[in-house]
């Protein structure tokens, strides 16, 4: 028996060794798929400003409507541009793979299951961690994902974000030594410079929503099986008691 579970710890350490830990993670949301409206301004978001490089293969508009309390023709006339599409179509984009890896270098992914990969706290840190930065091709960069090839498509909502660095006599946690100064620089804090559509707070809740539309698209049959949680419970309960008193009655004359 000890042999066995030796051999299945030693089974095991292979696949703890492989697991990358995930960047870090400086903003955190809860999500709440039972908030209609801001599935609702999610998914608005979703469609104007991500569907255009990221599909939702898994999805589809007719599903995410009849959860989300949309009626068909809003759908069709608000959230679906394309003449090529239907309501009941997933949600495809129309962008080739091959002509976005030419111009992003990589082709975007699929997000429907994005957040049961990565979770709600690193999509909403990466919506909300995009800064200016030159060196880069796009002239942008994340800081949950260090040169990342997506275009900061969100920057007229949020306005410009750049990297504010600060230098300090002491060796600080994260910060490096400037050989021409001698002093530590660390750069860890992001300052609005040029401002967007959108208020700070409002762009945060902005992103909150477009998170929660993807945390529900990761599993939208979640909302169904909340909803008939609590029938399956008082099923279970009444069969209970019902059990119980059949057998009193099977039991009544056994000694």
């Amino acid at each position: 028996m000890k042999k066995q579970l030796f051999a299945l710890l030693f089974a095991l350490l292979p696949l703890t060794a492989m697991a990358a830990p995930l960047p870090p993670q400086p903003f955190s949301m809860t999500p709440d798929i039972n908030d209609e409206a801001s599935l609702q301004r999610g998914m608005q978001l979703y469609v104007n400003y991500c569907m255009g490089c990221h599909s939702l293969e898994h999805q589809r508009f007719a599903r995410a409507a009849t959860d989300l309390g949309m009626p068909q023709d809003l759908v069709e006339e608000n959230l679906i541009f394309s003449s090529e599409l239907a309501f009941n179509d997933q949600m495809h984009i129309a962008m080739q793979p091959g002509d976005s890896e030419s111009w992003f270098g990589v082709t975007p992914p699929d997000l429907t299951l994005f957040n049961r990969i990565k979770g709600a706290d690193y999509i909403y840190s990466y919506l909300l961690g995009f800064y200016r930065d030159p060196s880069q091709p796009l002239g942008v960069n994340n800081i949950v994902l260090e040169a990342s090839a997506m275009p900061n498509v969100l920057e007229p909502l949020q306005g410009v974000q750049e990297m504010v660095c600060s230098e300090s006599d002491r060796p600080l946690p994260g910060a490096e030594l400037d050989p021409l100064t001698g002093k530590y620089q660390s750069c860890e804090v992001l300052q609005i410079t040029s401002p967007g559509s959108m208020e700070p707070a409002e762009f945060e809740e902005a992103m909150y929503d477009l998170t929660n539309f993807l945390v529900y698209v990761g599993e939208p049959s979640k909302l169904q099986a909340q909803a008939l949680a609590p029938k399956v419970l008082l099923f279970i309960f009444i069969f209970g008691v019902i059990g119980y008193l059949l057998k009193r009655e099977y039991w009544r004359d056994i000694h």
